[in-house]
């Protein structure tokens, strides 16, 4: 290997820098972490209570739907609801069909809103899609709020496609089809982003996403899309699915544009699972980012996948109740110490990578394999300091983090 260092992540394409109520969204700013009830919106203490969630597992900027008159009169309500409860996430407000209508049926809405997320494909059909595109722009000019123009494969402006199949036809060497819907996506974005300008909106009020729901496709369109313009832009797999095959796809497709310096804010969109916290997008998003070396949000916890040498459970049930540990207490953490974010460790299960493994980390502990002397020796900044032994080491080891992080992180003034 000789002295070759890891890759890093491609320098980040240059971006127009967007304010959204305080978070600075592309221009160099760190990648933003977003996130999307699954309430109804007219349902205040519901609603509230979902965003407080999401915000307080990480999500620094969170979407509601606005799809009826009661859900943009409950807007004003929820953001105050919200205020109380001091969560000061901006909301994202979700438009569909009628946006323009609730918008300015319900000013308060508009105001309480950080940012509107605006579908060019259904904002309306035929002459009426630019009035009404239009007075959506001319409510956040007014009310001073940015757009994101986020086009999606599944309600492409049908107008547009058919007029891009026609250019197609007549090419000397047509596109495929794949490219022509590609072409659509972009041209739906830089169109509509084109007319929110020429209404006078700044640059830095406007951002892009052209959202598919397979891996290769979104890898190409943002491709194409960050080379023909500077907007910010949102990356986000649609419709990725549940579990184990959302996470992985979402990742494939967003990990490699991340390491081209592509995405300026993400979001993970996974279904949950039946009974499963709406957090796990935000965690996920999270750990791509921060396993990249994009961002730092919690300590990293390295455990072992376990083999023949570990029939023992006890790494394993160690390795949960550390990181559950380490992520119940960075709401407080984050507030009190300055980096702890950054702190990493290891929870081995038996002699042969264990201790190499616990010395690269801040702290790390090597558990006894299947047959090994039940002793479990612990390794401080890569120097062996203390060995547990008994029944009582999860909780010893637990307080060793405690005593570290308050120890070597600077408290916050």
């Amino acid at each position: 290997m000789g002295d070759s260092q890891p890759s890093a992540p491609l320098p980040r394409r240059a971006s127009v820098a967007v304010a959204v109520a305080g978070v600075r969204v592309g221009g160099g700013a760190p990648v933003v972490v977003q996130s999307m009830t699954n309430t109804d919106t007219a349902d205040v203490a519901g609603t509230a209570r979902q965003v407080a969630e999401l915000a307080r597992a990480g999500s620094e900027l969170v979407r509601i739907t606005v799809n009826t008159p009661q859900a943009a009169a409950a807007v004003p309500r929820i953001r105050e609801r919200l205020d109380m409860m001091g969560v000061a996430v901006p909301l994202i407000g979700d438009f569909h069909y009628n946006g323009h209508q609730l918008l300015a049926a319900e000013p308060g809405c508009a105001e309480a809103l950080a940012k509107y997320r605006v579908n060019p494909g259904n904002v309306g059909f035929g002459k009426k899609r630019d009035t009404q595109f239009a007075a959506i722009v001319d409510i956040a000019l007014r009310h001073g709020k940015p757009v994101r123009i986020g086009v999606n494969w599944g309600s492409l402006d049908q107008a547009l496609v058919a007029r891009l199949m026609d250019e197609n036809h007549a090419r000397a060497e047509p596109w495929d089809a794949a490219r022509v819907a590609r072409e659509a996506l972009i041209r739906s974005a830089l169109d509509s982003a084109a007319q929110a300008e020429a209404q006078g909106m700044g640059r830095d009020c406007i951002l892009l996403s052209c959202k598919v729901s397979g891996v290769q496709e979104l890898i190409a369109v943002y491709r194409d899309l960050a080379a023909r313009c500077d907007y910010a832009l949102h990356l986000g797999l649609t419709e990725a699915g549940m579990g184990s095959k959302g996470i992985v796809a979402s990742t494939a497709a967003l990990a490699v544009l991340l390491q081209e310096g592509i995405g300026d804010t993400i979001r993970i969109s996974l279904t949950p699972e039946p009974g499963e916290s709406r957090t796990r997008e935000v965690i996920v998003a999270q750990e791509l980012l921060q396993t990249m070396g994009l961002r730092a949000f919690t300590p990293l916890v390295t455990a072992c996948p376990g083999c023949g040498r570990t029939t023992s459970t006890l790494f394993q049930e160690l390795a949960l109740r550390v990181q559950e540990h380490v992520r119940a207490k960075m709401p407080e953490w984050r507030i009190k110490y300055d980096g702890v974010e950054n702190l990493t460790l290891a929870v081995m299960g038996c002699v042969v990578n264990g201790p190499g493994e616990s010395k690269h980390a801040d702290i790390g502990i090597s558990l006894p394999g299947t047959g090994e002397t039940p002793a479990a020796p612990v390794f401080v900044d890569g120097a062996r300091t203390v060995t547990l032994r008994g029944e009582h080491i999860a909780e010893e080891f637990v307080a060793i983090v405690e005593d570290y992080v308050s120890r070597r992180y600077a408290a916050r003034g």
